[in-house]
């Protein structure tokens, strides 16, 4: 577990990836609405490792 990063170490940078990513795939995909939520988590777990998000952080990359 060494290789996890800290919570201090996903920045802004980092959720701004993720927020791109996230409508990119939504859009290429065809994820309806009602899965966004779940689906923008995964997408944090795997570039974070971490099994947790913010629930603030999860509204703002599912935002319209």
């Amino acid at each position: 577990m060494g290789d996890l990063r800290s919570r201090a170490e996903v920045s802004t940078f980092d959720c701004n990836i993720m927020r791109d990513a996230f409508r990119v795939m939504v859009r290429e995909e065809h994820i309806p609405e009602g899965e966004w939520q779940e689906f923008a988590a995964q997408l944090f777990r795997d570039y974070t490792g971490y099994e947790e998000i913010e629930p603030r952080l999860l509204e703002w990359i599912t935002r319209k």
